[in-house]
């Protein structure tokens, strides 16, 4: 099935597509608009030595990370390798060439023919919202007659098949170059399950031409949305000066070097005699890429309690996993140069742990495919690989059902005294309930692989899943549970136990940092977690916890190092270079320019000629990885701010004008160009561009609120009222928009509804501390001592370490008991 990132018929999630569609850019393309309404940064003492600390702790991951996969042999890099294609593979690998051939993998994408082509292209049509689309043969061509980029009906030959089971997408070619994803799909399942029918993808919601998720727009693009995972040797070849693709594969599907790397050195080292007779082997890695031996010589056993012990432990980089996670993983792009068997986060930015992509505990909301579900589990932390499981040339398990887990566990997990389903139709197996099914593209359901014990004593509590009430849609949360607790007792945690800090953090609880600290502390937690956790710390870094950010940026995983710099994203610039610039050389592509973003406004008469060369070039690193996707506006976006800090105002300017173009509806363009703008006192231009935003996308909040500041600029209060609420109303998540609209509500007069507006932001952000500090400053000058010590109190549970807050309510605890208030 098609790899499309961001499918989803959910307006809320199609806004997260347009800001998210590349995690890369997302995580550097920090609005510097936001960034000058926020609240003050916090001053940070950096001890002295941790600069030298973080050198050593770099050391020590080249040392883990540095050598995991590398060049075979007689090869300078893996660029000067080269392509051979499959069937030069199958000439010696006949076996695994023949499961491979049967396998989706070998399907991925293909020419149209009669024999690739399951849709019904014989006059079929299919009716969404008014429009008529028709599917038909003319001579050899497949066709497909729908609305076009203008809206209306037009003929468009299909050039390519897309997926296999459960669906079959279809791919249109443009004559710039690009390849674009029909919305209609054919549902490949048989007849009696539902299929052979053609569907929309966003069946629930119409989808029009003007609309980002329209089958011609940018989020449905083939060259950059879907061609890595589906094809081999993929090169994007886009041309930013013209706006076009050249896009260029090694081989249309999924073949072996899709997995394997370039394998003309393989080839060269098969074809040297000396190497086999009389043998005499002089290359070990025998010209590849990677050797996937990490199950080479183990074995499973089990310790005192029954539970599966693997014979040696595990590598500190899983070749196997990081080489799946290539197309198994919610990522971005950042180079093209990956390396099978090396960390996914040198090439690729993976989504962490956060909210709109995963529940509080971990389990999968979006479509965040198995890396990251799977870093999260037990089996990964035990040395579980993806071939213990699936057969990787079949791309099927190894053994069918319960027999696959059965491979490691004792049989009476199989059985009725373990799952209390005896009897049942159809049958409960393993994954059941410690797998359960999300359905994403509407007919495409897919297991959660974090492997869990199922919490339904949560699901009220955290707003989660469970496998329990997934099948007993009619029975409520607290009876899963009360069944749970009588057949396994009350003690049943399971390895993922941080849902309740996620969903403080995510509901702005009191206790949310110290949760939250608790589980980057944790040694025993899945990284992904502890990632997240690090960055939720953003909002609350102090002198108090800065010591996680620092520990964390000697992690083993990269992904904990690159969120611990997203937790220093407030930290005052002049304090941050000593922190982060060790960054700027670790081993790991990512990390690197995770660090260049944050110190790439550093000014440069503070440095060193050393450190200025260091920074230049991370720079040009982290413009080569914006260059790459400069199809996207993303990432033209992410240049534009980078210029801004580097003061370079006509080229940031340029750059978020380009990201505009490629997307009118990208509000975080149009909000960061209208703050530089403001910045260069043009409050004219800084209205215009947010206005021309919002005629492309009226509902994006974050521009509703920017032109709510920028009308505030112009002294035109009135309308910037009216904008400022209509940003809290659009996005009540956003506790600060509520904040904001509140202060503007007071500045004109109306403090009632000033404290209403703030009493209702609390009542959904019960820890944010603009709105707790703002009601504790409105109550004290109304002299209602009671309230504002209240809320003062309540501001401590999320402030606990706040010196200046304790004297504060010492003083409204002495004005409360005044009788002279």
């Amino acid at each position: 099935m098609a790899r499309n990132r961001h499918k989803s018929s959910s307006r809320k999630k199609a806004k997260r597509t347009s800001d998210a569609a590349n995690p890369v850019v997302e995580s550097v393309a920090v609005s510097e608009a936001a960034a000058s309404d926020s609240t003050s940064k916090r001053g940070l003492w950096i001890a002295a030595g941790v600069a030298a600390a973080i050198v050593v702790g770099a050391g020590l991951l080249y040392a883990l990370y540095g050598t995991s996969a590398k060049p075979p042999q007689g090869a300078s890099s893996a660029q000067a390798l080269s392509f051979v294609g499959s069937d030069t593979c199958a000439s010696c690998h006949t076996g695994e060439a023949k499961l491979w051939h049967g396998s989706q993998h070998a399907h991925a994408m293909a020419h149209t023919s009669k024999d690739t082509v399951l849709g019904d292209f014989n006059d079929a049509s299919f009716d969404y919202f008014g429009l008529h689309s028709r599917f038909f043969r003319d001579g050899d061509k497949f066709m497909v007659e729908t609305d076009g980029p203008d809206g209306k009906l037009a003929a468009f030959e299909v050039k390519y098949t897309f997926g296999l089971d459960p669906l079959q997408q279809y791919l249109v070619e443009f004559p710039d170059g690009r390849i674009q994803a029909l919305s209609l799909a054919w549902d490949s399942r048989p007849k009696d399950q539902g299929g052979q029918r053609w569907f929309h993808l966003s069946p629930h919601e119409e989808i029009r031409h003007d609309d980002i998720l329209h089958w011609t727009k940018l989020n449905q693009n083939w060259n950059f949305m879907c061609a890595e995972c589906h094809s081999t040797g993929v090169r994007k070849n886009y041309e930013a000066a013209k706006d076009r693709f050249a896009t260029r594969w090694a081989e249309i599907s999924v073949g072996c070097e899709a997995c394997h790397g370039q394998a003309s050195a393989h080839v060269a080292w098969a074809k040297d005699q000396k190497g086999w007779w009389p043998y005499k082997d002089n290359d070990p890695d025998k010209g590849l890429l990677v050797r996937f031996d990490e199950r080479s010589g183990v074995t499973w056993g089990r310790d005192a309690t029954g539970t599966p012990v693997r014979s040696t432990s595990p590598a500190g980089v899983r070749k196997e996993v990081e080489t799946c996670g290539l197309c198994h993983a919610r990522r971005g792009l950042m180079s093209e140069n990956w390396v099978p068997g090396r960390p996914l986060s040198d090439t690729h930015l993976v989504a962490a742990l956060s909210q709109g992509l995963y529940q509080p505990d971990g389990q999968m909301l979006d479509e965040v495919y198995n890396y990251g579900s799977f870093k999260q589990s037990k089996m990964y932390a035990a040395g579980v690989t993806c071939s213990d499981c699936h057969d990787p040339h079949r791309a099927k398990l190894k053994l069918a059902g319960d027999k696959v887990c059965l491979q490691c566990h004792d049989d009476t997990y199989a059985s009725p005294t373990h799952n209390h389903h005896e009897g049942v139709t159809p049958t409960v197996g393993c994954v059941s309930c410690h797998m359960p099914e999300r359905t994403f593209m509407v007919v495409d359901k897919r297991h959660d692989h974090s492997f869990r014990v199922p919490r339904p004593d949560l699901s009220d509590k955290l707003q989660t899943s469970d496998a329990c009430t997934d099948c007993h849609k009619d029975k409520p949360a607290s009876w899963a549970a009360a069944a749970i607790e009588g057949w396994f007792g009350p003690e049943r945690k399971g390895l993922q136990t941080y849902g309740e800090a996620f969903h403080a953090a995510w509901h702005d609880e009191p206790g949310a940092a110290v949760l939250l600290a608790a589980l980057v502390a944790d040694a025993n937690a899945p990284s992904l977690a502890r990632a997240g956790a690090l960055a939720g710390l953003a909002p609350y870094v102090s002198p108090a916890n800065v010591g996680l950010a620092r520990k964390g940026l000697q992690d083993p995983d990269p992904m904990v190092r690159i969120a611990a710099l997203d937790m220093l994203d407030g930290v005052p610039p002049d304090q941050l270079w000593p922190f982060a610039s060790p960054a700027l050389t670790d081993p790991i592509r990512g990390v690197r320019l995770r660090a260049t973003s944050l110190l790439a406004g550093t000014p440069s008469d503070r440095l060193s000629l050393a450190e200025r060369d260091k920074l230049d070039r991370a720079t040009q690193e982290f413009v080569a990885a914006q260059t790459l996707n400069a199809d996207r506006p993303e990432a033209r976006a992410a240049l534009g701010n980078l210029h801004v800090r580097r003061g370079e105002t006509a080229e940031a300017e340029a750059e978020f004008q380009a990201a505009l173009r490629l997307s009118p509806a990208y509000g975080p363009a149009a909000a960061n160009l209208a703050d530089l703008y403001r910045q260069l006192g043009r409050d004219a231009d800084a209205e215009s561009v947010l206005r021309k935003g919002l005629a492309a996308s009226p509902r994006d909040a974050g521009l509703h609120h920017a032109l709510g500041l920028a009308l505030v600029r112009q002294k035109k209060q009135d309308e910037a009222i009216a904008e400022l609420g209509r940003a809290a109303e659009l996005e009540p998540d956003r506790a600060r928009y509520a904040y904001v609209y509140a202060i503007g509500l007071d500045s004109t007069g109306r403090r009632t509804d000033a404290i209403q507006a703030l009493k209702d932001n609390l009542a959904r952000h019960p820890a944010d501390r603009d709105t707790l500090s703002a009601l504790i400053s409105f109550k004290r000058e109304g002299r209602d001592f009671a309230s504002a010590l209240e809320y003062a109190e309540q501001l401590a549970q999320a402030d606990p370490n706040n010196a200046e807050l304790k004297d504060l309510i010492e003083t409204l605890r002495r004005e409360a008991a005044s009788p002279a208030r």
